[in-house]
């Protein structure tokens, strides 16, 4: 058997992220959706044309 370790309380992390990084975190995560659907689409067997996928310019 192992080793029964105690439980500790969860931790609290924080952390400082600036507005254009969040920006392009946010694009990101749109990207990714779009693809999701896409490919959701593509498994399903309902799509007859590849969806166009919008992609951004990373910022600085």
């Amino acid at each position: 058997m192992g080793t029964v370790h105690a439980a500790r309380p969860a931790q609290t992390l924080y952390v400082t992220i600036r507005r254009d990084e969040l920006r392009q975190l946010k694009d990101e995560r749109d990207q990714l959706r779009q693809e999701l659907a896409q490919l959701r689409l593509l498994t399903q067997g309902t799509q007859t044309q590849p969806l166009p996928v919008a992609h951004h310019a990373p910022h600085a």
